[in-house]
């Protein structure tokens, strides 16, 4: 099995429940695939370095997933036709890091690295 992090970007203007949908949907692909979502982070609404169909925001959803690359090629078939997204991304990672959560806030995160120490 590989393991891949996936992220997509839709549209500034889609409502908490559709970005849920888009989850759902493609977390159910990754499923019907014979993959695994080890994770779902829901980064919110992030401003992008340079307009993409006239949007200066999105809402940025990123999976963790193990599967083989048949996961992969269905989710960015899908993703292709979607009118709701704006870019989508994938990458294959030798390991998930499961611990950092890179978009929370600040104190948070130091919170958590001042406990370790």
């Amino acid at each position: 099995m590989n393991l891949y992090e996936h992220t997509i970007i839709a549209r500034q203007d889609t409502s908490p429940s559709e970005l849920k949908q888009l989850t759902e949907k493609y977390s159910k692909i990754v499923e019907k695939n014979e993959g695994e979502v080890v994770k779902t982070e829901n980064w919110g609404l992030l401003n992008l370095s340079y307009l993409i169909k006239k949007n200066k925001k999105g809402s940025y959803i990123h999976f963790k997933i193990k599967g083989k690359g048949k996961v992969v090629e269905e989710l960015e078939k899908n993703e292709a036709i979607d009118k709701k997204l704006l870019r989508y991304l994938t990458v294959r990672v030798k390991e998930f890091d499961l611990d950092t959560n890179y978009f929370g806030k600040k104190e948070e995160s130091e919170n958590k690295e001042s406990a370790k120490n």
